[in-house]
């Protein structure tokens, strides 16, 4: 098929990173993917919730959040819905599965997600943008002799992945997303998967589509993981 923005069904949308994007977070990014444009921003903070007091154990969290005019229509400011809680909680499984939570100590990380403009992805694109900003907030955390090394598992990228007019699509813009038949979203540390959200929206699938569209997302995980490294170099 031909593809509403004439990329390839394994091509990424344009994908730009832009570190340090805000002045007063430990780690921030604006990551924008096609028209999807997400800013991410690490807090350090010397404590834990606490039910994880005394256990020698750091922690990672997540929020996310779309502006109001972020979409084609205003959403109301604040609103926290059931989808959005729903996102931020695979967003912070995402980025712990990234950090050694020992060797981080008793520290919290939160990321904010904040949805500037959405044109399908979001919640891919804040676990790829979270991830640079929580390394470079360790980074900082490194710095400040807080902790005694970086306490990583290895690199994380998330993208979308779906099944339009029979065909396997990577990387889906809203407008493919809306009539996929099948609408996945796939995390990977490295070459391990974290998280599959996979939903037969208007048809069931196969083993051998479910392979396909896991191979899809195997390869555009490395390249996003490629344009996060070369964000640092």
């Amino acid at each position: 098929m031909t593809r509403i923005d004439g990329r390839k069904n394994d091509e990424l949308r344009p994908v730009t990173i832009q570190r340090d994007y805000l002045k007063y977070p430990e780690g921030s990014v604006l990551i924008t993917t096609g028209e999807t444009k997400v800013i991410c921003a690490a807090t350090v903070e010397e404590r834990v919730p606490n039910w994880l007091n005394g256990r020698g154990t750091g922690w990672v969290t997540a929020e996310y959040a779309m502006l109001p005019r972020a979409t084609d229509e205003r959403t109301n400011r604040f609103r926290h819905s059931g989808r959005a809680r729903e996102i931020q909680r695979m967003i912070g499984r995402s980025l712990r599965a990234a950090v050694d939570m020992v060797r981080l100590g008793e520290h919290q990380i939160r990321i904010d997600c904040d949805v500037i403009q959405a044109d399908g992805g979001t919640r891919t694109a804040s676990v790829t943008g979270g991830y640079v900003a929580l390394v470079d907030a360790l980074h900082y955390m490194v710095d400040m002799n807080m902790i005694p090394d970086m306490p990583l598992n290895g690199n994380l990228a998330a993208i979308s992945v779906g099944v339009v007019d029979g065909d396997p699509l990577l990387d889906l813009c809203y407008a493919e997303d809306s009539v996929a038949d099948v609408d996945m979203n796939i995390v990977m540390l490295d070459d391990e998967f974290v998280e599959l959200q996979g939903t037969g929206e208007h048809s069931t699938f196969d083993r051998a589509v479910l392979d396909d569209m896991l191979e899809l997302a195997q390869k555009g995980i490395q390249d996003l993981i490629e344009i996060q490294l070369a964000s640092w170099h």
